[in-house]
């Protein structure tokens, strides 16, 4: 599960919708339609979820890693 620190209420707010939608159009879209300080936020919201999934993902275990790859195969 992602968890990202340190975020204000407002922040917590945007992170929610836009967890809650299902595709990156749709984020955008909903991004668009921001103030443009609450614009900026969302993008920060955005990016930081971004970099905790890949850190997330930068964490697996390396036998998680081996059954992932078996299904490459």
């Amino acid at each position: 599960m992602i968890q990202i620190e340190g975020l204000n209420k407002k922040q917590r707010m945007l992170a929610d919708i836009i967890w809650s939608l299902d595709t990156q159009d749709q984020v955008k879209a909903f991004i668009a339609t921001l103030p443009a300080k609450d614009r900026l936020q969302a993008q920060l919201v955005t990016q930081m979820m971004i970099l905790a999934f890949i850190d997330e993902v930068n964490s697996i275990e390396p036998e998680t890693v081996e059954l992932i790859n078996s299904f490459k195969e």
